[in-house]
C-alpha cells in the first residue's frame, strides 16, 4: 500500500536546525541527481499515495491521509533520508552503466556492491572514489531492499549474485570497529571552561554537554528533547525537573524509556542547574529545549537544533580544551564525536554495570561493555580459575 514522499535535500547552515539529520547517508559527499531517463520515483523515495484513487471511495480519503502519516512514522527521518540518498546513488550508477534500476535484478545489484567496495561506484573504473566500508555497503543493500519493497518489487538478497559477493566483501574488507574516544569527567570539566557563560550559545552548549554526558544520550536524543510532553511533532522526548534531579522520557527504537539525571555535587558541573539556567535566560516556555542561537550568540530562535551540532560542539570543545593533546589536531578531530559523551559516562560511572546498561538503554550487558573504555578486561581471570 504505502509509498512515502520524497524528502527535501539537506540545507547546510553554519548552525543547523531540525529535523535532525544523520551522517549515515554514506561515504560519498555528493548525491547524484535524477536524470530524464530514470523515472522520478526511481531516483528518490517513492511518491506518496495518490489522494484520489479510482478504487478508493471518497469517504476513505481521510484514512488514506492518516495511513500516509503512519507509513512515515514507521521509520525515522534519518533512516528515510539515508535510504533516499542510497537509492539516488544506486540510480546514478545504473545510469552511468546504461542499465535500469527497475525491475530489481540481483546481478545488477551484485555488480553495484562490487563497485562500492572497489571505489568505482562514483567516477570511472580508472579514476574512482573512496571505497565504501562494509557497514556502508550493508546499509546500501538494506536501502535498496526497502526502496524496492515500496515500489512493489522484491530484492532477493539470498540470491548468489548478491549473497556470495557480499560474503567475499566481508571477508576481504571487514575491519574491527573504530571506537570514538570517551570524554572522561576531567575532560568534560576542561571543555566546559572553554565555553563563554556570558552568551546564550555558551549557556546552551554547557547544558547540552552536561545532559548528554550525565544522561548517556545519543546526539539525536539530546536535540530531540522538548520542555514538556506532546509539544512538538518531531519530539524524541521531554524533560521534567524535580527536586532531586531531572527525569527524561525518551522514545527509542524499541519503545519509551526513562532516564534519571541526578543533581551534581556542585552547581558548576550539575546538568540540572545548567538546563535550568539555559531555560531561564533563554526564556523558554514550550517546545524544543535546545534551539538555534542567532545574532552573534545573543538571540534564541524557535527552531530545534540539528543533531550534527552536538558532534561539532564535542569536537570543538575537546580541541579547545586540549583533550588528547598528544595527538595532532586532525587525529583529535577524528577521535571525538557526540558518541564520546555516551562512552564517557559508561567508562566513568563507578556503579553496578546494570545501572549503566539501563541508563544507556542497552538490551544487553555485552553492548554496554563495548562502551566502557576503562573497563578491567581481566577482572575475571579464567586462566587462574581453571587452576593454571
Amino acid at each position: 500500500m504505502a509509498q512515502i514522499i520524497e524528502l527535501n535535500s539537506e540545507n547546510r547552515t553554519p548552525e543547523s536546525a531540525a529535523p535532525p539529520d544523520s551522517t549515515a547517508a554514506g561515504d560519498d559527499t555528493s548525491v547524484p541527481q535524477p536524470s530524464a531517463d530514470i523515472p522520478r520515483d526511481s531516483a528518490g523515495l517513492p511518491s506518496s499515495l495518490p489522494k484520489a484513487s479510482p478504487s478508493l471511495p471518497a469517504h476513505l480519503e481521510q484514512l488514506a491521509d492518516r495511513a500516509r502519516g503512519y507509513v512515515e512514522a514507521a521509520s525515522s527521518a534519518n533512516t528515510r533520508k539515508a535510504y533516499a540518498a542510497d537509492w539516488k546513488h544506486f540510480s546514478a550508477w545504473c545510469r552511468r552503466q546504461n542499465v535500469a534500476p527497475l525491475p530489481s535484478d540481483p546481478q545488477v545489484v551484485g555488480l553495484y556492491i562490487t563497485a562500492c567496495a572497489s571505489g568505482c561506484a562514483v567516477g570511472t573504473p580508472t579514476r574512482g572514489g573512496k571505497p565504501n566500508s562494509v557497514s556502508t555497503i550493508e546499509r546500501r543493500l538494506s536501502a535498496l531492499g526497502w526502496n524496492y519493497t515500496q515500489r512493489g518489487e522484491k530484492l532477493d538478497r539470498k540470491d548468489r549474485a548478491i549473497a556470495t559477493v557480499m560474503a567475499g566483501i566481508r571477508n576481504t574488507h571487514a575491519a574491527p570497529p573504530r571506537q570514538k574516544e570517551a570524554i572522561l569527567p576531567e575532560d568534560l570539566i576542561a571543555m566546559l571552561e572553554t565555553l563563554d557563560r556570558g552568551t546564550m550559545r555558551g549557556l546552551r552548549d554547557r547544558a547540552m554537554l552536561l545532559v548528554g554526558f550525565a544522561g548517556g544520550l545519543r546526539r539525536s536524543e539530546v536535540v530531540g528533547l522538548d520542555l514538556g510532553r506532546d509539544q512538538t511533532e518531531d519530539s524524541r522526548g521531554w524533560i521534567e525537573i524535580l527536586d532531586k534531579g531531572m527525569l527524561i522520557t525518551l522514545r527509542g527504537k524499541t519503545g519509551w524509556r526513562e532516564v534519571e539525571v541526578g543533581r551534581g555535587s556542585s552547581d558548576a558541573t550539575c546538568p540540572v542547574v545548567a538546563v535550568e539556567t539555559w531555560i531561564k535566560f533563554a526564556k523558554l516556555a514550550k517546545g524544543p529545549l535546545f534551539r538555534r542561537v542567532t545574532g552573534e550568540g545573543k538571540d534564541v530562535g524557535p527552531d530545534r537544533l540539528n543533531d550534527r551540532e552536538v558532534a561539532r560542539l564535542v569536537k570543538s570543545a575537546a580541541l579547545a580544551a586540549g583533550v588528547r593533546g598528544d595527538l595532532s589536531e586532525s587525529e583529535r578531530g577524528e577521535k571525538f564525536s557526540g558518541h564520546s559523551l555516551r562512552a564517557g559516562l559508561a567508562s566513568s560511572a563507578e556503579v553496578d554495570e546494570r545501572y549503566v546498561q539501563k541508563q544507556l538503554g542497552h538490551a544487553s550487558a555485552e553492548m554496554t561493555r563495548k562502551y566502557q573504555r576503562r573497563r578491567d578486561r581481566f577482572r575475571v581471570n579464567l586462566t587462574k580459575a581453571s587452576g593454571l
